[in-house]
């Protein structure tokens, strides 16, 4: 039961900081420093996400050839300016092939 709590209260505070950020003034809002927090919050979260799913499994620190193949093959198509979806093909295909050659 403390877990549906626990869900519930995130809930609650997504929605608070939500409902914050609409009811901001618009002053605020046009502050350059907060405009470019707003623009590096979701790409500091992305890369988190990524370093997450890259380097753990099973609640441990581990290391797999394959998603790090993966990884620097989408950074490669993303350095050369490929759309986002040939990014992520590259990075499955890549992937698989190094999962199926190491076996």
């Amino acid at each position: 039961m403390t877990l549906w709590w626990a869900i519930a209260a995130v809930c609650a505070g997504c929605y608070a900081l939500k409902l914050a950020g609409l009811a901001a003034p618009q002053r605020v809002l046009d502050h350059p420093a907060v405009r470019r927090f707003a623009e590096l919050v979701p790409v500091a979260l992305l890369a988190a996400l990524i370093a997450v799913q890259m380097f753990t499994q099973e609640g441990g620190l581990s290391f797999d050839p394959a998603r790090t193949a993966g990884l620097g093959s989408a950074i490669v198509a993303l350095l050369l300016r490929a759309p986002f979806l040939v990014v992520l093909a590259t990075a499955a295909v890549v992937t698989a092939l190094v999962r199926m050659l190491m076996g």
